[in-house]
């Protein structure tokens, strides 16, 4: 890597299985409504911080939450229509402003009980302002949560 290159490397948030977002099944995420990524079929409950960067949004219903890493701006959206579940179900470790590394614990989640509920457990991870990237190579197959590389973006 060069002095000046401008790469970032995102770690899964969570342990499960890697998919392309267009496999998700709401649109809004499957046809890049809000941007391109992935999303995690996950296995545990537990997400955490897929970059080192900051918090800028937490949303109330603890279902989704914002990083911005070096000007790119990161979604994690935890299962699908979750707000609907108003945080229940749903545990956050921070809150807006706060710095985070990789691996640093977000948010906890009760799959079983967005199962039981019947909500899909399926987790996009979005880059929603794709102006400012170059280059978006993505990853699949099986990832561990702070460990396996996603998604490589380059400025």
């Amino acid at each position: 890597m060069g002095l000046f290159s401008k790469k970032i490397k995102l770690v899964s948030p969570m342990t499960g299985k890697l998919v392309d977002i267009t496999e998700v099944e709401d649109i809004t995420f499957s046809q890049k409504f809000l941007g391109d990524g992935v999303a995690i079929k996950p296995t545990e409950g537990t997400v955490v911080s897929p970059v080192d960067g900051k918090i800028i949004q937490v949303f109330h219903t603890k279902h989704a939450l914002g990083i911005n890493v070096k000007g790119i701006e990161i979604l994690i959206h935890i299962g699908m229509n979750t707000v609907e579940l108003k945080g229940k179900g749903f545990e956050v470790f921070v809150k807006e402003g706060d710095k985070v590394n990789i691996g640093d614990k977000l948010v906890e989640v009760d799959l079983n009980y967005l199962e039981e509920n019947g909500y899909p457990t399926e987790t996009p991870v979005v880059i929603t302002n794709m102006e400012e990237i170059k280059n978006l190579e993505k990853k699949t197959g099986d990832v561990i949560a702070g460990k396996t590389e996603i998604m490589e973006i380059k400025k």
